[in-house]
């Protein structure tokens, strides 16, 4: 009985540290031909706050975070990011890694005036990228400046009548 304690003692920890390590490297896999994109704004595009973007997806199913199905992700937005959040790990969640991880296909945004990159990632029931990853192309937009509620109104009549005295 001790020497069964005993090895169950030594022996349980290592079952639980493979599988959780076999666990956390399995990436979901996607068919070669998915792919997502911006489908607005167009890529160069000058736009106004909010800004409206509306996601496509090709070859793979929406789902909601947690779900686990096979060629199915969920959209997460990536503003102004330089470099790919790393594969086999989480995708960030921050200002810069926005998550839709109830299938949404669209927001809207609220920028600061100036130009913006905008990109899709598809990130599977983990919020982890694929593999390969399903990445769109990185469009960039200019968010333009409000436009200054006196600039939009039409200039305020004088309350008086012009004299002779004005004119001189």
């Amino acid at each position: 009985m001790t020497r069964f304690i005993s090895l169950t003692k030594y022996l349980c920890p290592l079952i639980v540290l493979f599988c959780s390590a076999s666990f956390a490297a399995a990436e979901s896999s996607s068919p070669k031909n998915a792919k997502v994109f911006i489908k607005e704004p167009a890529d160069g595009a000058t736009v106004q706050n909010p800004v409206k973007v509306v996601f496509g997806i090709e070859n793979m199913m929406l789902m909601p975070a947690g779900v686990p199905h096979s060629d199915s992700g969920h959209h997460h937005l990536l503003v102004d990011v330089k470099t790919l959040p790393e594969a086999g790990k989480s995708i960030p969640a921050d200002d810069q890694h926005i998550h839709f991880g109830k299938a949404q296909t669209e927001t809207t945004l609220n920028l600061a005036p100036g130009k913006h990159t905008l990109q899709l990632m598809l990130g599977d029931h983990l919020h982890m990228p694929h593999n390969p990853p399903v990445v769109s192309k990185k469009i960039t937009i200019t968010v333009a400046a409000p436009v200054a509620e006196a600039e939009t109104k039409a200039p305020a009549k004088p309350n008086k009548k012009p004299t002779e005295a004005d004119a001189k």
